[in-house]
């Protein structure tokens, strides 16, 4: 082969390696979303579940110092109803299932609150309920997938219709909070991207009540495999001129052989 040929190769990989490392699914994926299980008067209060992933179980952790308006663990009205499938106002082009049964923490009052996971997860969701006269401020930024207005093509929440829309407040000295604001009767998911363990938001105002529950893509261990390094672009163009050695000496030695 000739060294023409090589330093071809070679510019040929160097061109497909980054497409492979960027490439991303363009479909909905399935979301597991966290079984509240227990709860208690630690710190206000604490509510305790799980998300099972795979082979993995993650712990959840939620607590609220102002304590929330009720809490179901799988009993109660399911009220993440509205839709079905792609019409949900919970499903979109990313996420493929609205929440399961009736696990929902319904919030009451005004006041910090924290999501804690016992692993490092990927891109978790967010879906909430009855987002009417209240807001959350997120140390997080995030993106609104989905809301229930029939104008967009999804059926309407529980309580009704209503729209979301995200405003960014710039608190000074480079921080910033990430606020879910709606009109009407919001009911939707927003997703964080990237890996967490954990994440906090302020409720805005008293109001009973609106509720959420959270969901994950995986694991970041899952979804973020390790990445292989791609060599740099000096380091190819090195190693394609030892190729381009190798081989020029090879013809040259079995010239002296001849």
């Amino acid at each position: 082969m000739s060294g023409q040929k090589i330093l071809s190769i070679f510019k040929q990989s160097l061109i497909a390696l980054p497409l492979v490392a960027i490439s991303v699914s363009a479909f909905a994926v399935p979301i597991q979303w966290t079984d509240w299980e227990t709860s208690n008067n630690a710190n206000g209060f604490t509510a305790l579940g799980s998300i099972t992933s795979g082979t993995s179980t993650v712990e959840v952790t939620y607590n609220n110092p102002q304590g929330v308006g009720f809490y179901n663990t799988g009993a109660g009205a399911d009220y993440w109803t509205g839709g079905t499938d792609a019409t949900s106002p919970y499903t979109s082009s990313v996420v493929d299932n609205r929440p399961t049964g009736s696990d929902i923490i319904a919030l009451q009052y005004a006041g910090p609150q924290t999501l804690s996971f016992s692993e490092v997860i990927a891109n978790p969701v967010f879906s909430y309920v009855s987002l009417n006269g209240n807001g959350y401020a997120f140390d997080q930024d995030f993106e609104i997938l989905s809301f229930g207005d029939l104008s967009d093509g999804n059926a309407c929440g529980y309580w009704g219709c209503g729209t979301s829309y995200k405003e960014v407040v710039d608190l000074g000295g480079g921080n910033f909070e990430y606020r879910l604001l709606g009109t009407g009767e919001p009911h939707g998911t927003i997703r964080f991207s990237g890996a967490f363990s954990s994440v906090s938001w302020t409720s805005l105002t008293n109001e009973f009540w609106n509720g959420f529950t959270v969901g994950i893509e995986g694991t970041a261990a899952q979804v973020f495999p390790p990445t292989t390094s791609v060599p740099e672009p000096a380091s190819i163009a090195l190693l394609g001129l030892g190729l381009v050695g190798l081989a020029f000496s090879r013809r040259c030695n079995k010239g002296t052989a001849a």
